[in-house]
């Protein structure tokens, strides 16, 4: 009898695995065009709206949709599993629907809120609180100085830690400076980037400490959603990602206050602001031209993305976790979600996913010498 129970879970797994292996936000929401209208926007005094463009749609999201919600989910007699399930299939037609209407502004930018949510007036008071501390950073590797070809082997002398390979491409299309794709196994770095030695220490122990982790423990469970990712991920996996740079020693007040930035940038989505007005915020907050365009692109990219507020929210509760001595390896399983880490135990007590063979590095001991960074990480509400 559980050999059919099984067989019927995993037929429904490879049923969402099909249909969804095509929903890649990040595949669709960074614009193509950001050189071109990051120029048109200073030549402009930063008085006109960038006109975005985007990549075309490769699926007919009407469909998709239609097929996700015929799977017969209620014939997942386990209540535990079929409740998980029943929030996948929420969480990919959410997805779908931020990505069918890329470009279309409020219809979007609802659909981010959906999907993301925004900050609360905690998430606001933390990310300003963060911006009353100095930096006192080490100026020296912070000089950018390395470009993307140095930047990739550095990535590869890291990555030798971990018994895993990846593809690392280089793309002059991104509006962060690196990205795991985690369909394709793959790191892309900004080729239009010149990096420093501090953003090589953030992003190898973010990017693969983390994200490429999570990828790959994800792909030993046999269960896919592993891979393609828990309902509301994306705090969890951020945070970790983040809390990866804390643990390691290269999270610093500048890092902060750049993750802070992105919260009151997504809180002024809320607000009203257009590109221009947001621009100006972060200019106000004391940011320099390019990092405050930078910000307000990641932000209003496909008409209001408000994803980028969960970095530090993630983080704070990454913390309190770990702090408590929850076990940072089972948020590792794949791209899982702290809230449903009972149901993750109850995967793999039960035979139906795999504990973690990829550990993060930096979480086999706490490495911070920045005593700012802990006091700030200890007194964030």
């Amino acid at each position: 009898m559980k050999l059919t129970k099984d067989k019927i879970l995993f037929e429904i797994d490879e049923k969402i695995d099909f249909l969804v292996k095509k929903i890649e936000l990040l595949d669709y929401i960074n614009p193509i065009n950001i050189l071109e209208e990051k120029k048109r926007f200073f030549d402009s005094k930063f008085t006109v709206e960038p006109n975005f463009k985007y990549p075309n749609l490769e699926f007919d999201s009407f469909n998709l949709q239609r097929q996700l919600f015929a799977i017969k989910i209620e014939q997942i007699e386990d209540v535990v599993l079929r409740k998980l399930y029943e929030d996948i299939i929420y969480e990919y037609s959410g997805l779908i629907e931020c990505i069918d209407t890329i470009s279309e502004g409020k219809k979007f930018y609802y659909n981010s809120l959906r999907s993301f949510g925004t900050p609360t007036e905690k998430d606001v008071e933390n990310a300003k609180f963060i911006l009353h501390f100095d930096d006192k950073e080490d100026e020296e590797s912070s000089v950018p100085r390395f470009d993307v070809h140095q930047t990739e082997q550095q990535f590869r002398t890291y990555s030798e830690q971990y018994d895993f390979t990846y593809t690392i491409k280089h793309s002059d299309k991104l509006s962060a400076i690196a990205m795991v794709l985690n369909n394709k196994q793959t790191l892309v770095l900004n080729s239009n980037h010149i990096f420093s030695q501090f953003d090589i220490n953030i992003l190898t122990n973010h990017e693969i400490g983390v994200h490429m982790v999570t990828t790959m423990n994800g792909l030993r469970n046999k269960l896919k959603i592993f891979s393609h990712g828990f309902p509301n991920n994306t705090e969890t996996q951020e945070g970790l990602a983040v809390y990866s740079e804390f643990m390691s020693n290269s999270l610093n007040v500048d890092r902060l206050k750049r993750l802070s930035y992105r919260v009151l940038a997504v809180d002024s989505l809320a607000k009203g602001y257009n590109f221009q007005q947001t621009f100006r915020l972060l200019k106000n907050y004391g940011m320099n031209n390019d990092d405050a365009f930078i910000v307000s692109v990641r932000v209003h990219r496909g008409g209001g993305f408000t994803k980028d507020y969960l970095y530090l929210s993630g983080l704070k509760k990454v913390y309190n976790y770990h702090k408590n001595g929850g076990n940072l390896s089972t948020l590792l399983t794949g791209k899982v979600t702290l809230e449903y880490k009972d149901t993750i135990d109850y995967l793999i007590a039960n035979g139906f996913a795999v504990p973690s063979k990829h550990i993060t590095d930096s979480y086999a001991k706490n490495s911070n010498t920045n005593q700012s960074i802990a006091f700030i990480l200890e007194n964030l509400k």
